[in-house]
């Protein structure tokens, strides 16, 4: 059965840090591109960042570039956003999701609350 936990999230102030993490079963971890969505109340759901398989290749949506860092750890089967320089314009719910290629997301967790105060 196949699942994508997230954990990390809060409630935290402007400026603050925040690290998420995805905890991954199911399937082959390492095999798949994994990616950070997030949802604010009224809005679609948008991209956040990815990573490649092995980590070397991540990309990141304007708005959080310089300031989230994506990462993984295939031996521990487990992705992380690390959330610095935190916005009230940050809060959202959380995803993480799994791709086997491209932007085809196979795999979704049910999401963590980040809730920024200004």
């Amino acid at each position: 059965q196949v699942q994508l936990v997230e954990s990390g999230g809060g409630l935290v102030q402007a400026g603050g840090s925040l690290r998420l993490s995805c905890a991954a079963s199911g399937f082959t971890f390492s095999g798949y591109v994994m990616a950070w969505f997030r949802q604010a109340p009224g809005k679609e759901r948008e991209f956040v960042a990815r990573i490649g398989w092995s980590g070397g290749i991540t990309h990141y949506a304007d708005s959080v570039k310089g300031r989230f860092t994506i990462s993984r750890d295939n031996a521990k089967n487990t992705a992380y956003l690390q959330m610095n320089s935190l916005k009230p314009e940050d809060t959202a719910v959380y995803y993480c999701a799994a791709s086997y290629g491209g932007t085809n997301y196979a795999y979704w967790g049910q999401g963590t609350q980040v809730t920024v105060s200004s």
